[in-house]
Order: structure tokens, then C-alpha cells, then sequence
């Protein structure tokens, strides 16, 4: 028997605007006060512009500097102490509600084959669809749903189709996804790829999470959007051309609809499988995105989310003898939603994983999404046997001492037929004084050797709600700190592959 672990934007107003003035509590800062607009209103949509005035100079001693990204606060406050000397805190400082992570939205060139392979590849059924086939001229995008894990694959159609005499929709177009650009997506696949545009996350009110982030040093990237009087979306720049979206729901029932035109976003029509598909994965447990100066995009994400410091790591902690990174762990209140960093480190052997990404993505961006699975037995037995016919490829396993050496870091709570499944199908195994960490990496996922996957399953830290309700703390059993090493390695040696194939090549001209 198998081991298992069971333990845009334009407006077009049609009354005159109401003002709601928005600003930062007054403390001796240099932050913006911002202005929300209501612009206009439809059956469908309520388009909101906000208005930032200057901020305004102090005579503080300490005054902060301009910034490479963004116009965030200074950065002088973050240093880097380590993994050992990190003393994790929780101060609840989220500047405003965030529940979860709510979507992540890939954009690519073929939407189609795009969700199809992930499809096939992460066992996630295709649920709803808005295309040419649902009136949607604009772009095509598939939804992918696997528990409370949702991938949505957007593509574009010719930018000739996009505009229609339907004047309920934002700016006459029939994108379901009301901050499509044409332009922007484009661009976006001719630079990075196949690549992660948007981290979505379900907030309690969009409106104020945007203008509150605004408030705070983010940088807009499309206002607030009410669609279908019942679901607002609006986006802040993340890093890179990554965008944070705000979700949120009028009506906090409708997320528990069948109806992904409720659950999810209006313009969706849902979509039955041809044949059930179900590895166990359940939700996404943290997106980790890689950085040119953590400093300042550290200082930047937390400044206006209010997130804290959840995990440090340097290149002393998680380096190799050749290469190496440094690496912080945003999370909300909650902390089940994380928000991992890394820069490269330089002056070492080889070329640091995450310049290697900087390079091949043109910059910042998404470089891996971590998925959480019930089952991570089950789910590694189907991905592998797919591995070779339209799926996911892994990481070279690690070593078999590192298999005999796990039953004195993790007998107590692996049996023997659970190590030695793990040995079978690569799985690293980490803890941390709260619990313990299954995880294994795939290879890049695109041509690029940009972003991957990472399966993981945290067993331990079970906790009681004040409803009695039992669930997981957020973050249990840590990132793998003790395997950042053995995936550094992994990592290294299939890079080592790229280059001898590339030096290969001109020898052989």
C-alpha cells in the first residue's frame, strides 16, 4: 500500500462626481493623500479615478529619499540579520482586511494549450471559460480550479475585435477581465514569456485596499472597477510588470455559488470537464517573485500593504560553495498569504539562480508559485507519470544520503514507507520547531528557465478557531531552509547542462 500523510483605462461619466478624501494618518511622513473619485456607473461597471496630491516636506530627522521603484518609503529600515538571529513577530499591522489568495492570472500567447498543459500537467480541471464562444472579443481566458487554488490563462485576440456598440461595458469592450490591455499583454509575452501577470487576492473591500495602498507608496496600475453591482477588482504594480489585484465581493455568499460568474468574476461561464481530473492540490500557500534590490521592493510591498516580516534568509543560510540569494517572507495577519522575495548575490563561483532569471525574463518578476496538496504522495505519482507526455518535469532528486540521513531529522514524524516514498519520488523534507515541510520543485515550466512550481504538503501546526473550527497555521514547517542547499544544487547542475549545450554548440559550427 502507498504511504500517505493524512495527519484603463477611460470614463464616461453620466453624473458628476462624488468625492470621498482618502489620507494617511497624519505622522510626520511624506506619504500622499489621495482623493477617490466616482467617475461613472452601468449596469455593469462603476469606474473610480483616484488623485494624489504631492506629498508633503518635513523637517524630520529622518527624511525619506527618492527610490529606484516605485516612490516607496525608505528602505534603511530593513537589514538583514539571518535566518538564526530572525525573531518572528506578528503585529498585525495589515492596513487593511485580506482574506486569501484569490487567482493567479498567467499571461500568454495561446490561452488554449496554455491551461490545457497545466491542466493535464497540476491535474487542475478547466471550470470556466470567457472567449469568442461567451461574447468576449477581447481576449480568451480559462480558469483552471483545483480546491481554492485558481489559475486563469489569458491571451489576446486582435485589438481590431475589441470595441462594440454595447455601452454598458468599460470603455465598449467585452473583456471579461475589465484591466485587459491589448497593448500591455503583447508586450508583456514578447518580454517575459509565458509568465505570471497578476497575484490576485480577496480583500474585504477593494475600493479601500486601493486607496490605502495608493495612500501609502503604491503605484497604481488600474482604479477601482465594480462589475455587475457585485464584484470590484482594482490592481496596484507589485514588481516588475507583476500586479497585485484586489478582489472583493458585495455579497460574501456569492464566492460559494456554482456560478463562476458569482464565485469568480462576472463575463465567466463555467465549463465541464470531459473526464474528472484531481491530484489533491488545494490552495496556493505563497508566490514568491524574484527582485533586481530586495531592500527597496521589501520596503516598497510592506510600506503600503502593512504586511510583516515573516522569514529571513542570506546567502550564508541557503548558498551553495558557488552560488547564493538573499530572501525575505512578507505575510498578512492571517499569514496565509506570503509573499516571498529574493535577490541574487554577486562575487560568487557561478552566476546566482535568480540573475539567471533577471536576465532571461528582461527583470522582475513571479519566478515560482508554491501549491499546496492534501496528498503530496498522490499528487507526485500523477504529475510524474505525466512528466513525460505533456506534463511537468522535476528537479533531480537528491542524493540517497540524503534519504538515509532524513529518518534521524524526521522519524519521528515520517514512518518508513513515507521516507522511503520520498526517496522514490524526490521529495526534500524540512521542519522548523512548529512542524514540518514536504516539498519538490519542477523544472521551468516555459522555454524560459524563469518560473516553476513547487508541490508541497506542511504537516503539524493545527490550531482551533474561536468557532472550533480546526485548520493550519500559515507558513508550518517553514520554506525548506535546510534544502535551499540540495535545490541550489539541482538548480546549478541543470543550468550546468543549459551551458555546456551552449557551448557545445559554436565548437561544433
Amino acid at each position: 500500500m502507498k504511504a500517505s500523510l493524512t495527519r484603463l483605462f477611460h470614463y464616461h461619466p453620466v453624473q458628476p462626481p462624488i468625492s470621498t478624501h482618502v489620507s494617511r494618518q497624519s505622522d510626520n511622513s511624506t506619504h500622499a493623500a489621495c482623493q477617490l473619485t466616482f467617475l461613472s456607473k452601468s449596469t455593469v461597471s462603476h469606474c473610480y479615478m483616484i488623485l494624489c496630491s504631492p506629498p508633503t516636506t518635513t523637517t524630520a530627522t529622518a527624511t525619506t529619499t527618492a527610490s529606484s521603484i516605485m516612490g516607496q518609503e525608505n528602505d534603511s529600515q530593513l537589514n538583514l540579520v539571518g535566518f538564526s538571529n530572525f525573531v518572528r513577530s506578528n503585529p498585525r499591522s495589515d492596513r487593511f482586511k485580506v482574506h486569501r489568495f484569490h487567482h493567479v492570472e498567467f499571461w500568454c500567447t495561446d490561452a488554449t494549450n496554455s491551461a490545457l498543459r497545466f491542466s493535464w500537467g497540476l491535474g487542475m480541471p478547466m471550470v470556466a471559460k470567457s472567449d469568442l464562444s461567451t461574447g468576449n472579443q477581447t481576449h480568451a481566458s480559462y480558469l483552471l480550479r483545483s480546491g481554492d487554488l485558481n489559475f486563469l490563462f489569458t491571451a489576446p485576440y486582435s485589438p481590431t475585435l475589441t470595441r462594440t456598440d454595447d455601452p454598458t461595458r468599460p470603455n465598449n469592450s467585452t473583456a471579461s477581465i475589465p484591466t485587459f490591455d491589448h497593448s500591455a499583454s503583447r508586450d508583456f509575452s514578447s518580454r517575459h514569456g509565458l509568465g505570471v501577470r497578476a497575484v490576485a487576492i480577496q480583500v474585504d473591500d477593494a475600493v479601500s485596499a486601493f486607496t490605502t495602498s495608493v495612500a501609502h507608496g503604491a503605484k497604481p496600475s488600474a482604479p477601482p472597477i465594480l462589475l455587475g453591482n457585485r464584484v470590484t477588482v482594482a490592481e496596484v504594480q507589485l514588481y516588475g510588470d507583476v500586479v497585485l489585484r484586489y478582489v472583493s465581493y458585495s455579497n460574501s455568499s456569492d464566492v460559494s455559488d456554482s456560478n463562476p460568474d458569482l464565485w469568480f468574476l462576472p463575463g465567466f461561464e463555467a465549463m465541464t470537464s470531459s473526464f474528472p481530473l484531481d491530484f489533491g492540490l488545494r490552495r496556493l500557500d505563497h508566490a514568491v517573485g524574484n527582485v533586481e534590490d530586495l531592500k527597496s521592493a521589501v520596503s516598497y510591498v510592506k510600506g503600503f500593504t502593512g504586511f510583516h516580516e515573516f522569514a529571513e534568509f542570506t546567502a550564508e543560510d541557503v548558498g551553495t560553495s558557488e552560488s547564493g540569494l538573499n530572501s525575505v517572507v512578507l505575510a498578512n495577519n492571517e499569514e496565509m498569504v506570503l509573499f516571498p522575495m529574493n535577490e541574487p548575490v554577486y562575487g560568487t563561483k557561478r552566476k546566482s539562480q535568480i540573475q539567471t532569471y533577471l536576465e532571461h525574463n528582461e527583470g522582475a518578476g513571479v519566478q515560482h508559485l508554491a501549491l499546496v496538496s492534501e496528498d503530496i504522495f498522490k499528487t507526485l505519482r500523477e504529475m510524474r507519470s505525466r512528466s513525460g507526455i505533456g506534463g511537468f518535469q522535476f528537479m533531480p532528486s537528491p542524493p540517497p544520503t540524503y534519504y538515509r540521513n532524513l529518518k534521524k531529522r524526521a522519524g519521528d514524524v515520517l514512518t518508513d514507507d513515507q521516507i522511503k516514498e520520498c526517496e522514490e519520488l524526490g521529495i526534500l523534507v524540512d521542519r522548523d520547531d512548529q512542524g514540518t515541510l514536504l516539498q519538490i520543485f519542477t523544472k521551468p515550466v516555459g522555454d524560459r528557465p524563469t518560473i516553476f512550481v513547487e508541490i508541497i504538503q506542511r504537516v503539524g501546526c493545527m490550531l482551533k478557531d474561536e468557532e472550533g473550527k480546526v485548520h493550519q497555521k500559515g507558513g508550518c514547517g517553514g520554506f525548506g531552509k535546510g534544502n535551499f542547499s540540495e535545490l541550489f544544487k539541482s538548480i546549478e547542475e541543470y543550468e550546468k547542462t543549459l551551458e555546456a549545450r551552449q557551448i557545445a554548440e559554436p565548437a561544433a559550427a
